[in-house]
């Protein structure tokens, strides 16, 4: 019988050659695919794939503004980094709800 070692052993080899033959088969039913799309004309935009470049994504709608200071400068109070006048009134202890439009 034969020992674990041995086994898990031959279980990798028998794995890496099983991916070895799965790419071999991939490239061939790859190479198949494209010759049947020159033969009938099939562009990757008729089969609903945009030829592998990424999706753009949508287009965000502009913040609503919720605060404005003297200067007409604006935040719309969301995440991230607070603009520069935002902060500057924070530190100086104001309230940035004097500035709500």
């Amino acid at each position: 019988m034969a020992s674990y070692k041995e086994l898990v052993s031959q279980a990798e080899a028998l794995m890496a050659q099983a991916e070895e033959v799965r790419k071999q088969e991939l490239a061939g039913v790859i190479a198949d695919i494209k010759a049947k799309m020159k033969e009938f004309g099939i562009s990757p935009a008729d089969l609903g794939i945009s030829g592998g470049a990424r999706k753009a994504r949508a287009a965000k709608a502009p913040a609503v503004v919720k605060y404005r200071n003297a200067n007409g400068e604006t935040w719309a109070g969301g995440l991230g980094r607070k603009p520069r006048w935002v902060a500057e009134v924070l530190a100086s202890g104001g309230d940035i709800e004097t500035y709500r439009v």
